[in-house]
């Protein structure tokens, strides 16, 4: 009796498990970016890093553009210092007691170059969940961040979703690197633990002066910034802009004139100095073009334009229709740079063409050991006026843009990652 009701049991049980359907196994992500995120500030300059790496990682067109975006009209221009969580609820207080209503309107990029038109801004709980959510069917999530503002949303994104996301921080954050997977800065940024720069720091501010240790193994040092001039931009920019420049005699100097920095500081001696420079060279110019930046001074421009305006040789792009800035890169045989903008002279310096620097002298701080490093490596010099700009020279070129993307897929390796292309 006992045998017969241990084998009926027996078989009920083998019925039963035969019935019940066990759960699959969880689908597992094989490991390969396929698109990434990146969190601007609104400026171009540290925008066209991000997208720049993105771009030499082979997302080009797999990538969003989120932005952290803080007031700036008004009393606003004076908050900067502030972070940015605290910016935006002081100016929230300010115009509910004010009665001010907050504008709707919605920042938006041009197409051809992010690929999306409207931009959102950036929310480190949404980011966060997309990338869990969607990680055992598009695998991990790249974040690319630049800027001081993006600080605080790419480090709460990495402690939302550690295991979903990999986050690449350009520009020095300043202190605890190691809320990034990976931080990409220039290395004059590292200028003050020099001996030289620590002499000239008073003993009761250099505990406040950062970065107060050297690169850690998160660290990947550059030259110069990163940008989206690589070598294939450049052969689009060369046909989109062939029927412009392609006739115009030579040699092409291009001239780009930026605006004064607080670490390098000018004024209308340097534009009238850069006036006899330029007319000393301009016998051995075929064309000169020049270019004005968003944070030119009128004063300065004003100068240049005056003495040049009607100058035959000369051409001088007025800010209205397409900027031909890439187009510029592409066909020139030769630049004047002015030293303030450290992204302009990156992009010239990576084309192994002539780079002149006019102003170098007058940069102080990180930004003259930059300035340093560029006529040690032999990819610039000062321009003084006397050069025969037929006369052309050549360099191993920046790359800072490709070796940072090799070290980018090269610490996604140690997680068993890859970008997938």
């Amino acid at each position: 009796m006992l045998r017969l009701f241990s084998s009926h049991l027996k078989i009920r049980t083998q019925e039963t498990m035969r019935n019940i359907k066990l759960p699959e196994p969880p689908e597992t992500s094989d490991g390969a970016i396929r698109r990434a995120v990146v969190i601007g500030n609104g400026f171009a300059g540290a925008e066209n890093q991000c997208i720049g790496l993105v771009r030499a990682l082979g997302l080009s067109h797999h990538h969003f553009l989120f932005r952290v975006t803080r007031p700036r009209e008004g009393i606003n221009r004076l908050l900067h210092w502030l972070p940015v969580s605290i910016h935006k609820k002081l100016d929230s207080v300010i115009r509910r007691f004010c009665g001010i209503q907050k504008s709707n309107r919605v920042s938006h990029f041009s197409t051809a170059k992010i690929g999306i038109s409207n931009v959102l801004e950036a929310d480190a709980h949404q980011i966060a969940a997309m990338a869990r959510e969607t990680f055992h069917k598009d695998g991990p999530l790249l974040v690319v961040a630049s800027g001081r503002d993006t600080i605080s949303v790419a480090t709460s994104i990495k402690r939302l979703a550690p295991e979903n996301v990999f986050i690449v921080q350009i520009q020095h954050p300043r202190f605890l690197l190691n809320r990034f997977d990976l931080v990409i800065t220039p290395q004059h940024d590292y200028y003050p633990l020099t001996p030289h720069a620590q002499r000239q720091i008073p003993w009761f501010l250099r505990r406040w002066v950062t970065p107060w240790e050297p690169p850690g193994r998160n660290v990947v040092l550059t030259v110069g910034a990163l940008h989206q001039a690589d070598s294939t931009a450049l052969r689009v920019a060369a046909s989109t802009w062939h029927d412009e420049f392609a006739t115009l005699p030579k040699p092409l100097l291009v001239v780009n004139v930026g605006g004064p920095a607080g670490n390098c500081p000018y004024g209308v001696d340097l534009a009238k100095q850069l006036v006899v420079m330029l007319q000393n060279v301009l016998w051995s110019c075929g064309t000169i073009r020049i270019s004005f930046s968003r944070r030119t001074p009128e004063k300065i421009s004003r100068i240049l334009v005056k003495e040049f305006a009607t100058n035959p040789k000369v051409q001088i792009w007025d800010g209205e229709g397409p900027n031909p800035h890439m187009g510029h890169l592409a066909w020139a045989d030769a630049f004047v740079i002015t030293a303030d903008s450290v992204s302009m002279l990156s992009e010239a310096c990576s084309t192994g063409k002539p780079v002149y620097v006019i102003g170098a002298e007058l940069c102080t701080w990180k930004f003259a050991d930059f300035q340093n490093t560029l006529q040690k490596q032999g990819v610039a010099r000062p321009f003084t006026g006397k050069e025969n700009i037929t006369e052309s020279w050549s360099y191993p070129p920046l790359n800072d843009t490709a070796q940072a993307a090799r070290q980018v897929i090269a610490a996604l390796a140690q997680r068993g990652w890859t970008i997938h292309a």
